[in-house]
């Protein structure tokens, strides 16, 4: 069984077709089939089931295809760690990370790494959730992770900063002149809600954080997009959260952004499987020693995601935003 045989299957699979798989391969369909052959005689059975409008997977062929795409994607991400362990000199680099941290903290630190290091390109991977990224660190698909840090993570883990989560108000809100509040002086407004917003021990953040602070928060709207909510805050709908780096200096004058006193802080951290080299490693300590605006130096106990209940305010019973996983 070789490499190239399970990258041939995999291609037959995601495209459906020998004969697409082998213009996408560059081989004749001959040649293609032949290597899945001798894969299914390796293996002991037929891994594809053959139509006339394309292929199917068989039962076998299920249970061989994620071990294949872990070995595929492990061999494209050794090829690129060998490319760019020389300094940062060349190949690419896959970054997996979440919206918000995309938009609101890699454009500076992406135009910073193309001035000190244009011969390494820079793949992003962008998801909703911050569960997703440990999958795709574990599947190869990146070869590092920027966001919250893991609950449980067995490889090389990097704090690089803490973001701030605040909250959105319209520009002519009575609190818009402030600085800072406290969550209980918030009890009788009604809140955008996200459907992204981080759900911890089975909860939604927000229930809990404010069911510290002794009320129970009344939802006026839920959207899909952290950038809906906000939307909705500065027209008056209700009022909404988001990490500090993604609205601050980015509506105009159409809303206010207020900190919570104490601030909600979550850590953020670079994580691998592998040891950090060459142009991972460059990256990280960028990450690390470039000033982003929203995003605090790291703690000194922030990789850890059972920091201090009181950076949100809330007593040992509810888990502050920096443990939530989304």
């Amino acid at each position: 069984m070789s490499l190239r045989q399970m990258e041939y299957f995999v291609a037959v699979v995601e495209e459906s077709s020998f004969t697409r798989a082998a213009e996408r391969l560059h081989v004749t369909q001959p040649a293609l089939s032949h290597q899945i052959k001798a894969l299914e005689r390796t293996v002991g059975g037929e891994l594809l089931e053959r139509l006339p409008r394309g292929v199917l997977l068989t039962p076998m062929g299920r249970a061989f295809l994620p071990h294949a795409e872990r070995s595929v994607r492990s061999a494209a991400q050794a090829r690129r760690a060998a490319r760019a362990a020389a300094g940062a000199q060349g190949g690419e680099l896959h970054i997996a990370t979440v919206h918000s941290v995309a938009v609101g903290v890699l454009p500076d630190v992406f135009a910073h790494w193309r001035r000190a290091h244009p011969g390494v390109c820079l793949v992003l991977h962008e998801y909703a959730s911050a569960d997703a990224l440990e999958d795709q660190v574990e599947r190869g698909i990146a070869d590092l992770a920027l966001g919250p840090v893991p609950e449980r993570w067995s490889g090389p883990l990097v704090p690089v900063g803490e973001e701030e989560i605040v909250l959105v108000v319209p520009f002519d809100d009575p609190l818009a002149g402030r600085s800072s509040v406290a969550l209980h002086e918030l009890a009788d407004r009604a809140w955008v809600r996200c459907a992204m917003e981080p759900v911890v021990d089975g909860r939604p953040f927000l229930d809990g954080i404010c069911g510290a602070a002794g009320f129970e928060p009344r939802t006026a709207v839920r959207t899909e997009h952290t950038s809906t909510a906000i939307r909705m805050a500065a027209a008056g709908v209700g009022v909404s959260t988001a990490p500090g780096h993604t609205v601050r200096g980015a509506l105009g004058e159409d809303c206010a952004v207020l900190s919570v006193d104490p601030p909600w802080l979550r850590a953020l951290a670079v994580f691998s499987r592998v040891p950090l080299t060459g142009a991972a490693a460059a990256f990280t300590e960028l990450l690390a020693t470039l000033p982003v605006t929203g995003i605090r130096p790291p703690h000194p106990t922030a990789a850890s995601p059972e920091r201090a209940y009181a950076d949100c305010g809330a007593p040992p019973a509810v888990v502050p935003w920096e443990n939530a996983r989304r």
